[in-house]
């Protein structure tokens, strides 16, 4: 059952501001190693990302989360943050490298950290919106295999339910994975993320075992509590062909299922996508025959176990072709000095192409009408005939931010953030005027910090962080926001 979040408006629309529905929220996420530091803190043990930056030339300036934005020690301050700008909810990620160290036993220290936290979300009338993993495994665990050993699934169980005995009576939506696209092919194939590994058979092996745990964990939290709102959170994509050309219309079709159908279908559909199996076992026969081997029909009716709610993380389109441009748009991974591959097994013959659009310090394409399209064709395709309601769940843009002191304010004047707030939140809306029912948007991020390969390069945050000092200074976007929350309105561009 989907358990609806409703809530009043607390405000009245001018005739001239187009108005979001009663029960739409909203707020903003972070992720646990993005923002907490506190890494060797009250129990907590390494994850593939505290041993991932140590790799020579992994991460841009060898930057790691020791300390990041010391959301650990500094959380009561982020919540009343939090409350100014008026958030009515907050999604953040529990690590599993603190409740469960090396993956074994509990670590009571660790997860009294998110009682409080919850606690104090709570208190300032925030939805608490867990996410169970963003990204951050045990490092012990990888060493056994990491997510491309069926084991991980079950380990991943027993931590989320150790998680809901705490929690479980305080929060009440609970997302499994946040991106399994990049915890698969970006970390296993391409070696871009942790544990940077280059293999076609582990990614598509660790796709399927986070679906496995996904699957496992909706069943387990669904038999204690009906009630609860249970989701998975994926990165998906617009993949446009360049022209009407063969070529165009298969690189487009192939960037679509090996990103957005080969997780959409087994979690809504009971399979994975045949084509692209196909297109993988033309390169690599091997590593399909493995995969397979690892797959059964049981499997498939774990991972399509009923879900509430879908959570869509859109940050860009994909412009592709069957021939190179005549110059190439570069992509938007972190110039990182080891070398890294591509995350789709099969990606010959697929060429990038620049629509001429405004991008962002990350060279991402600024499309809002993109995220129209995308929430189209998932409500139509997928959500809607399972009864699932969606969420934006991620959304956000990096510029190079500059601080300035004006009468002794500190202030960030971030007017292409602010517009590109803006441009996506009238996209959902313009979704939702096509009958699309979507009922949130969370901003990505509350705060900057740690950026994955890219350290402490990219600055995504509606809420600077100064990372000497930890003083956090809203920005001109996140003024903005406090204002379209508090009229709960978007003012008709002119």
């Amino acid at each position: 059952m989907t358990t609806d979040f409703s809530t009043e408006a607390v405000a009245t629309a001018s005739a001239s501001a187009r108005p979001f529905p009663t029960n739409f929220l909203f707020g903003a996420a972070t992720a646990a190693y993005q923002i907490e530091g506190a890494a060797h803190e009250d129990g907590r043990r390494d994850s593939i990302w505290d041993a991932f930056s140590r790799v020579p030339g992994a991460v841009i300036n060898a930057d790691n989360g020791d300390v990041a934005c010391d959301h650990y020690h500094r959380y009561r301050e982020d919540v009343a943050l939090m409350r100014d700008l008026g958030l009515q909810t907050y999604r953040f990620s529990t690590s599993w490298s603190r409740i469960r160290p090396d993956g074994g036993a509990l670590n009571p220290a660790g997860l009294d950290f998110y009682k409080r936290l919850v606690d104090e979300l709570l208190d300032a009338d925030i939805l608490p919106w867990l996410t169970l993993y963003h990204w951050d495994l045990p490092q012990a665990l990888q060493e056994r295999g990491g997510w491309a050993v069926r084991e991980t699934a079950d380990l991943f169980t027993e931590y989320a339910l150790d998680v809901h005995d705490a929690l479980g009576d305080r929060v009440k939506v609970w997302t499994t994975l946040n991106e399994p696209w990049c915890s698969s092919f970006l970390s296993y194939t391409a070696g871009i993320h942790a544990p940077g590994r280059f293999s076609v058979a582990e990614g598509m092996l660790a796709s399927h075992h986070l679906l496995l745990g996904h699957g496992q964990v909706v069943r387990e939290l669904r038999a204690r509590d009906e009630s609860l709102n249970l989701e998975i959170t994926l990165n998906l994509t617009v993949a446009e062909p360049v022209a009407d050309a063969p070529a165009d219309l298969d690189a487009a079709r192939r960037i679509d299922g090996q990103f957005n159908r080969w997780f959409l279908d087994p979690i809504f559909r009971g399979s994975y996508p045949a084509d692209i199996v196909e297109d993988i076992r033309a390169v690599d026969g091997a590593a399909v025959a493995e995969w397979e081997g690892a797959v059964s029909d049981a499997d498939l009716a774990v991972i399509s176990t009923p879900i509430d709610s879908l959570g869509v993380n859109y940050y860009h389109g994909e412009l592709v072709g069957g021939t190179p441009p005549a110059v190439s748009p570069g992509g938007g991974e972190a110039p990182t000095e080891r070398e890294t591959a591509s995350p789709f097994p099969s990606h010959k013959g697929i060429f990038w192409h620049d629509r001429g659009l405004p991008r962002t310090a990350m060279n991402w394409e600024i499309q809002p009408s993109g995220l129209t399209t995308l929430l189209r064709r998932v409500w139509d395709d997928y959500a809607e005939p399972a009864g699932v309601t969606l969420y934006v769940t991620e959304n956000g843009a990096a510029f190079d931010d500059i601080r300035v002191d004006e009468d002794g304010v500190a202030r960030v004047h971030d007017a292409a953030r602010t517009a590109f707030l803006e441009d996506h939140l009238a996209a959902i809306l313009d979704a939702a005027d096509a009958g699309v029912d979507v009922r949130g948007y969370f901003y990505w991020s509350l705060m900057d910090n740690y950026e994955w390969a890219w350290g402490y390069e990219k600055r995504f945050g509606i809420v600077r962080v100064e990372y000497d000092t930890q003083e956090r200074v809203v920005k001109d976007s996140g003024a903005r926001y406090r204002e379209i929350i508090a009229s709960r309105a978007l003012p008709e561009s002119p």
